[in-house]
């Protein structure tokens, strides 16, 4: 160890957010998700706010329990980040630009209540709703 403190990277707290949103989407409680981690829900804290990194290992095992691919993590990342220059070149690895609705967590929380309603009519009647907010014929 090289004795320096940890100090969250902005990777970092959006993975910790990422796994907070996920967690919530699914209606699990820190708890809950810690059991089924075999962790301490200290340890879902630290995550959620970046207080510690999670290892590569942890994360994959926190994308099992809550169902999703281990890119869910990385969706929207602010910028892009850069690997080691190769033959002069420094090369892009991701790249989102930063209006991409996709990449927003306000997305999935519409897209999560979205599928909630309890059937079809009402879901409708919300995507009507868009349409008309929207100036979009129907």
């Amino acid at each position: 160890m090289s004795g320096k403190p940890y100090t969250p990277s902005a990777i970092d707290e959006h993975i910790g957010q990422r796994m907070q949103l996920r967690r919530v989407m699914l209606g699990l409680s820190q708890k809950d998700l810690a059991t089924t981690c075999g962790i301490t829900f200290q340890q879902i804290q630290k995550y959620e706010t970046a207080g510690n990194r999670i290892p590569a290992s942890r994360l994959f095992e926190l994308s099992v329990a809550m169902e999703t691919p281990v890119a869910f993590f990385f969706t929207g990342l602010p910028g892009y980040i850069e690997s080691e220059p190769r033959n002069g070149k420094i090369q892009r690895l991701y790249d989102q630009a930063e209006d991409d609705p996709l990449g927003k967590n306000e997305s999935l929380q519409l897209i999560n209540l979205y599928w909630k309603l309890p059937n079809d009519a009402q879901r409708d009647i919300v995507m009507k709703m868009l349409k008309t907010l929207n100036n979009i014929e129907q």
